[in-house]
């Protein structure tokens, strides 16, 4: 049986959530906390990050060598883990830009097409 190259919705989701990690990262580093603020504001609100999701996420990064971990202080003065874009995973992130420019672009095309 030929396996299905598309990827499932779970796997965009998580795509699109890595791909939002990695750019709120070329900011500079920053402890997961911040990281789900950053996504949340400048999303006005409309993406909300779970914590269910997002250290999972980040752990995955880390695993793919996209992202790097250091411990510090936060705002408040407490231990955190701080999460570092990696030259890997910044070079990921052109390309899952790119591909996701492409990507709303076609369905942008087609729903111009239905609303005909």
């Amino acid at each position: 049986m030929a396996k299905n190259k598309t990827p499932s919705s779970q796997e965009m989701l998580q795509g699109t959530l890595d791909m939002l990690i990695l750019q709120t990262l070329i900011l500079g580093p920053a402890h997961g906390h911040t990281i789900a603020r950053v996504i949340e504001q400048t999303s006005e609100d409309v993406l909300q990050v779970e914590q269910g999701s997002l250290y999972p996420a980040l752990h995955r990064l880390a695993d793919r060598g996209w992202v790097s971990s250091y411990w510090g202080a936060s705002e408040n003065n407490r231990k955190a883990k701080y999460y570092k874009l990696t030259a890997k995973g910044r070079k990921q992130l052109l390309a899952e830009t790119s591909r996701w420019q492409q990507m709303v672009e076609a369905i942008g095309r087609v729903l111009a097409r239905a609303a005909e």
